[in-house]
């Protein structure tokens, strides 16, 4: 028996003991009232000890690839990477940072982390990063880094980045300069490959493949505040061809977006181009660069073929699913982006403006297994505003009735930006909602954000986490996600909130 399990048996033993003394000194007030509060004390020692994440370190030996991830990806390269080493005859062993303790890196340890928002360590990541502070010395350590980002955010992959210099700092040996990949951009991950190849030394390996795009029909598109002062927020419902892809409550769905055909045919003749010219592929060039960045005057004079290949093609985009395979399509909720200068957003401008109802979209699910749903048993506290609600409404529809929910929801105004207000009162009046607080922003003098819904409902949180909910948050990461969690660390404590997000009971989907 491990020497953690025996203190749990050992705990448990005292606190029935206690219980056992307390009814035969019920007599004696004081003396049991003093024996109640460490009897309650011991218990809850155990119930911790009960959830705790125990902490892991590499096999001896093997070489341990350690993920940090947000939505899934990071993990997902980690089994990758640990697979092409074993293929080459190495042993290797997959862990997520949260698991390990700084005293116990040595030997080769690759580590794949993501960066959040403007520079934040994933959940999975923020408590190591406080830990190696107080570690010194690491020198029995070989390490290399794969930082994941996106460059349209200023702090990019900067977790990745600052994991890399602590490491260094405190005698690590690196393996190879650290590697930074943009949307996990496939010519990075090759050299991460690589780098892969010269730990095993076998360089007889596959590459990998991303994950093929699956075209889906669009089928409906639904303005959902269409009085709003807002930008409009659409409901856009998609469906295949034949058979829906494989998903759950929690996961991602990614595009990759068009440009307006319009737009696009007006540059190319500014250019002096033709957009019905024939490429050697058998498209035409308005076909080949729908899926690219607009040309502008610094490409006038290029030929069609050159400006096909000066072209970048248009970043990708992430969106949290608002259904489950159950309803038979998937439904997103997009809020219409627009840039300073007017222009439609890359990714709501072709799902909310751009596309016709009837085209193909293509895209591809994003298994986020950091957002997947609890056990239907344990209680559910939802939190989020705007379109955070379709993370939350996919794992609302996924619950089975009878399960306990609560959802803390916050937007503008209750007249205009209600969104799905059948849906969600009927959970009220069937009770597949315990609790239903709406925070509209705009319609009094003090604006009430969902933040202040949860700072008042505080006895009724900390209940309901008492009696083993989680709590899953979804939406603007900047205001919202900021601010709710903070709250969540002053109202539960730094501790017992990050205690909660080593068990899983505490979820983020944020952006």
């Amino acid at each position: 028996m491990s020497s953690s399990r025996l203190l749990q048996h050992l705990l448990l033993v005292l606190v029935i003991s206690t219980t056992l003394v307390l009814l035969w000194l019920q007599p004696a007030r004081e003396t049991s009232a003093a024996l109640v509060v460490v009897s309650y004390l011991l218990f809850c020692l155990w119930i911790g000890l009960r959830h705790r994440r125990p902490a892991a370190a590499p096999i001896d030996g093997a070489i341990c690839v350690v993920y940090a991830s947000q939505s899934g990806q990071a993990q997902q390269l980690a089994v990758k990477s640990a697979e092409q080493l074993i293929a080459a005859g190495c042993t290797a062993q997959v862990l997520s940072l949260d698991q390990l303790r700084p005293e116990s890196l040595q030997g080769q340890v690759l580590f794949i982390v993501s960066t959040y928002g403007e520079g934040e360590a994933p959940d999975s990541g923020a408590h190591f990063e406080q830990r190696l502070k107080a570690h010194a010395d690491l020198h029995d350590l070989q390490y290399a880094v794969l930082a994941l980002g996106d460059r349209q955010y200023t702090q990019f992959c900067a977790f990745g980045l600052r994991l890399d210099e602590a490491l260094s700092k405190r005698q690590a040996q690196r393996l190879f300069p650290v590697l930074t990949a943009d949307q996990c951009d496939p010519a990075t991950l090759s050299q991460w490959q690589q780098q892969l190849a010269y730990v095993s030394g076998n360089f007889d390996f596959n590459h990998w493949q991303t994950e093929p795009f699956q075209p889906l029909t669009l089928l409906e598109r639904t303005c959902l505040n269409p009085q709003s002062t807002a930008d409009k927020v659409y409901e856009v419902s998609l469906g295949p061809a034949q058979a829906l892809p494989d998903w759950q409550a929690g996961d991602l769905l990614e595009i990759s977006p068009q440009q307006n055909r319009n737009t696009l045919n007006a540059r190319l003749k500014a250019l002096a181009l033709e957009p019905d010219q024939a490429l050697p592929d058998g498209r035409t060039l308005l076909e080949a660069l729908l899926s690219r960045q607009l040309p502008d005057d610094q490409h006038l004079g290029l030929s069609a073929e050159q400006l096909q290949a000066a072209l970048p093609a248009l970043p990708l985009r992430q969106y949290s699913i608002a259904s489950t395979p159950a309803d038979g399509a998937i439904q997103l909720l997009v809020r219409q982006m627009y840039y300073p200068d007017g222009r439609p957003g890359i990714g709501s401008g072709w799902l909310c403006e751009h596309a016709p109802i009837g085209c193909e979209i293509d895209l591809r699910i994003r298994a986020n297994p950091s957002f997947h749903g609890p056990a239907d048993t344990t209680p559910l506290i939802l939190i989020g505003s705007g379109t955070g609600l379709a993370g939350l409404r996919a794992h609302l529809r996924a619950r089975p009735h009878g399960s306990r929910n609560w959802l803390l929801f916050g937007e503008r105004s209750e007249a205009t930006d209600f969104f799905c207000r059948e849906e969600l009162l009927s959970y009220t009046a069937n009770g597949h909602l315990s609790r239903l607080d709406l925070a509209f922003s705009r319609d009094q003098a003090n604006k009430v954000y969902v933040q202040h819904l949860l700072r008042d409902a505080a006895d009724e949180l900390r209940k309901w986490i008492n009696q083993g909910a989680a709590i899953y948050l979804c939406g603007s990461l900047r205001g919202m996600g900021h601010d709710v969690h903070s709250l969540l660390q002053r109202l539960l404590g730094e501790t017992e909130l990050a205690l909660l997000q080593q068990q899983g009971r505490y979820r983020r989907d944020l952006y």
